[in-house]
């Protein structure tokens, strides 16, 4: 496939992905991983889990983050830019709509039970992005005990989810590096 189909089918996928998810980035996770890695074959399926690793950790928001890293794996970045312009537009084009219409339409008790629906389903979408992720985590003492300081830290302290994520990295990054020098020096032996 030449680079300006490809741009344009990131486009698309991404157009679609934006215009039919709702519930934010989280949400559009498992069909952003549906999509490229199940479906089309755009990047492999361990793959996708570092891009959400680094999209979660990069400024911006996770479906645009995801969707720039998926494009340039696909097409540079032109692949990029149009995975992006992809996601963001339908939002765009739903809000600027629906912010002339949506004051009014709340009053309406029909309405609002459907928010309360729709929140219901986003919800679902977010534990199943979190049970996939978890899937592909390492399953050991020391991964389960990091998850839970992280959980604990965000949820009963006032410490930024940014130090949180940095610490981890660190810690991750350290227990690796110990890791490998006890490895060698046992090769060594």
């Amino acid at each position: 496939m030449n680079k300006f189909k490809m741009c344009l089918s990131l486009f698309a996928t991404f157009f679609k992905i934006g215009a039919f998810t709702i519930g934010g980035g989280y949400a559009m996770l498992p069909l952003i991983q549906r999509e490229v890695a199940e479906k089309r074959k755009w990047i492999e399926e361990s793959t996708m889990f570092d891009i959400v690793a680094i999209a979660e950790s990069t400024p911006g928001p996770i479906a645009i983050n995801t969707a720039t890293f998926v494009g340039t794996r696909a097409a540079g970045f032109w692949g990029a830019f149009a995975a992006t312009f992809g996601t963001v537009l339908p939002s765009f084009l739903i809000i600027s709509c629906l912010s002339f219409v949506l004051e009014k339409a709340l009053q309406y008790e029909p309405v609002e039970f459907a928010f309360n629906g729709i929140r219901a389903g986003v919800i679902a979408l977010i534990v199943k992005a979190l049970w996939g992720m978890a899937k592909q985590c390492p399953k050991n003492l020391f991964s389960a005990v990091l998850v839970v300081a992280a959980f604990a830290l965000d949820l009963f302290t006032g410490v930024n989810v940014l130090f949180i994520i940095f610490g981890g990295a660190l810690i991750g990054l350290a227990t690796a590096l110990i890791s490998k020098n006890s490895v060698d020096k046992e090769a060594k032996k």
